[in-house]
């Protein structure tokens, strides 16, 4: 495959590569929904102003689009017959700012319909085809965009991460994938999953990239009530692999979840750490095995809301009856907590426990600077491998949704392989202490 990076080619010699790479080889990976038509005329805009010498911090750099994020003039699908034909009238605070630092959106990228999925596998167009572990899963929901990364149809990718659906694919898929603070990055333009726990992040081949995308789409926006009035310095300019002096914290509980080999591939990456100067200390987190259920409690009630709108009134086609099995599962399940009768023995209960494992986290990292481990507990399975029981599937997330739950960064980077197949190690911090995570994921990439 051709190297093609973000600012060594002409801009737009390089979209047409990765337009025309993208039309030859997405056929049989199916990453994108829809390319950009005016993707080469941007990149000619965009190449004047490189020349002029007023290009924006990401001049040059192509970004593929998860495909629940608003761009105005492509369609925001969702991976959905609900919305196949909604076209976007306007454009995420994310985009407008990608395209403010001149950005060129090369399209919509295919995920789990209405991200409800951790493979890849539940979108209306098809199943998505892992580059990097062929015949396996890519993970999800954002699989698109970590396989368009990886596929190397673009430089960086934007996902949406509800309990890991941008870490699941990026360790699967070997790419460098980052979940923000909740409120760290604007949420206008997002048609979430489950509001009080996604956020809008970046992938990328190399953390800087990673860095400098998330720079460009993160502080505070006033249309979008969540986000954080935070001042924070250029991530990109701050990075470093000095890790004298940190004490990165390892939980037990994570060996208890995770399949022996992906241990061993992580501890070797802790060694890597520990080469960078830092100390591995051991953690507990005794209550990581309730927060599987308390995640999924509070998305089934969350996302049985959100899907209220899409009565087929408006736009689209009502929900129910079109909707595949997994969203209709969580439609179900959603309308049946939130009965007034079932709501006290459930969601109040996971809201509960939400409180005591965010508590947990944050206490943990009060003595440790970042906390690793493994991403997922397992390898991805086949594609088309029958999984009959959503508890199997649902047990990919174990890892990854207590950073949503207590609403902390968290950033995937790839530590080595088994049998060919990428792994991934999680680091996770303070809550809006992003710039920590980064540079143990700097520090990993760079040993």
């Amino acid at each position: 495959m051709v190297e093609v990076t973000a600012l060594t080619d002409e801009v737009q010699e390089k979209v047409a590569k990765y337009l025309d790479r993208a039309r030859r080889e997405d056929g049989d990976i199916n990453a994108l929904i829809e390319l950009n038509p005016g993707a080469e005329q941007a990149a000619k805009e965009v190449e004047k102003k490189i020349d002029s010498g007023k290009g924006g911090r990401l001049a040059g750099y192509v970004v593929a689009v998860k495909s629940n994020i608003n761009v105005m003039g492509l369609r925001a699908t969702c991976a959905s017959k609900t919305l196949e034909n909604y076209v976007s009238p306007y454009d995420a605070t994310v985009i407008q700012r990608i395209k403010k630092e001149d950005g060129i959106i090369l399209g919509m990228t295919n995920m789990d319909e209405f991200a409800c999925g951790s493979s890849g596998e539940t979108s209306y167009f098809g199943e998505t085809q892992n580059p990097r572990a062929k015949g396996r899963i890519p993970g999800g929901s954002s699989s698109g965009s970590a396989v368009a990364v990886a596929a190397g149809f673009c430089d960086v990718a934007l996902g949406s991460d509800t309990g890991g659906s941008i870490r699941n694919p990026a360790s699967h898929c070997g790419v460098v994938g980052f979940k923000p603070s909740y409120g760290r990055v604007s949420r206008y333009g997002l048609i979430d999953l489950a509001m009080s726990l996604e956020q809008i992040g970046p992938f990328a081949n190399n953390v800087r990239d990673a860095a400098l995308l998330l720079e460009v789409i993160a502080g505070h926006d006033p249309k979008e009530g969540t986000t954080i009035k935070d001042q924070f310095q250029g991530y990109t300019d701050n990075l470093s692999a000095d890790l004298d002096g940190w004490k990165i914290g390892f939980a037990r509980e994570f060996e208890e979840f995770t399949e022996p080999a992906i241990v061993r591939v992580i501890k070797r990456g802790l060694d890597r750490l520990s080469s960078n100067g830092a100390e591995v200390v051991e953690i507990a987190l005794p209550n990581l095995d309730k927060a599987l259920p308390t995640y999924y409690l509070t998305v089934f009630v969350e996302f049985f809301s959100a899907t209220r709108k899409y009565d087929g009134r408006r736009y689209g086609y009502k929900i129910e009856d079109v909707c595949g099995r997994e969203v209709l599962r969580r439609i179900m399940l959603g309308r049946y907590i939130s009965q007034k009768e079932y709501s006290g023995r459930y969601y109040k209960k996971a809201l509960q426990f939400r409180s005591l494992i965010k508590r947990e986290l944050l206490h943990a990292l009060e003595a440790v600077d970042v906390i690793a481990g493994p991403t997922v507990p397992k390898l991805p399975h086949m594609l088309g491998e029958k999984i009959e029981d959503p508890l199997v599937m649902y047990g990919y997330d174990v890892l990854t949704v207590p950073t949503n739950l207590a609403g902390i960064p968290a950033g995937v980077v790839n530590v080595g392989r088994i049998k060919g197949v990428p792994v991934g190690m999680q680091i996770q911090g303070r809550p809006l202490d992003e710039q920590k995570v980064l540079n143990a994921m700097h520090a990993l990439e760079k040993d």
